[in-house]
């Protein structure tokens, strides 16, 4: 029986994932506490853009695609305290607050990591200093797409990606919000219409085509897997794709108003159609 494996949110964007038990799915199809901040170029940071956006194409700040060494930061966010802790090597980086104070030695502590390592000359460009960190840290809002999607892999298909690459694959690469176990490889990208994880009923959506986020090991953020070019040769896939997206569908019959959102947990069963 297909099942839900590990779970996982992103509190800010391009930085370490957050492994959870739950995660709450909320009405717009967005995770609760998923992208609620992130580290903006100083020329994207306008009032206009800054307020006037419900998601956030990567060119616009700091992402793993361009910044691969931002995946050896550990990072824990406390979305009660709205207070931020970044570690590196064992040792905190800086811990702040969601104030202006506490948002500019956030920025600055994250500035002075990125310069410290190989991108460092790509944070110097004109337009990029000084990074501002945006979000209310309660606003799921920092995706990549206009639509809030829940993104999911099966666990075989990342196994079978790293018996093509001769290594051991985490799942940590792919930030997908699902994790499934006891699913053949690639299984995801074959379903159509209806998949329930759990109680949530979903509508099928895309596959992910993936990006060089993908290469970074979630560990050390060095680039030591060709993800995208064994997807396309190994899998015979026109783009370099591995999980889907999905988007809550329709309100389950016995429900008295509109889908209000819901709950996701370790161990829910996975149906599709």
């Amino acid at each position: 029986m297909a099942h839900v494996v590990s779970l996982y949110r992103h509190p800010i964007k391009g930085f370490t994932a957050e492994s959870v038990d739950s995660l709450t799915v909320q009405a717009d199809g967005r995770i609760a506490g998923d992208r609620v901040l992130a580290f903006r170029f100083a020329d994207a940071t306008t009032p206009e853009d800054r307020d006037g956006l419900d998601y956030w194409p990567k060119a616009k700040g700091l992402s793993l695609q361009d910044f691969p060494a931002l995946a050896a930061l550990r990072t824990d966010y406390d979305d009660e305290r709205l207070r931020v802790r970044i570690e590196h090597a064992g040792s905190i980086l800086v811990e702040a607050g969601l104030d202006d104070a506490g948002r500019i030695e956030l920025a600055d502590a994250v500035t002075d990591f990125v310069l410290g390592t190989a991108e460092g000359r790509r944070i110097q460009r004109p337009g990029r200093l000084p990074l501002t960190l945006v979000g209310d840290g309660v606003t799921s809002r920092f995706q990549d797409r206009e639509r809030g999607y829940v993104s999911v892999h099966t666990r075989s298909s990342v196994n079978a990606l790293g018996h093509a690459l001769g290594m051991d694959v985490d799942d940590r690469r792919f930030r997908s919000n699902i994790v499934v176990g006891d699913a053949d490889a690639w299984s995801e990208l074959d379903w159509t219409g209806e998949v329930t994880v759990g109680d949530i009923a979903f509508d099928t959506a895309g596959p992910i085509v993936r990006c060089l986020a993908t290469h970074a090991n979630p560990d050390t953020g060095v680039r030591d897997a060709k993800v995208l070019k064994t997807l396309t040769a190994s899998f015979a896939q026109d783009e370099p794709t591995l999980g889907r997206l999905l988007l809550p569908g329709a309100s389950p019959a016995d429900a008295s108003g509109p889908w209000a959102g819901g709950s996701i947990r370790i161990g829910d069963e996975v149906r599709s159609r």
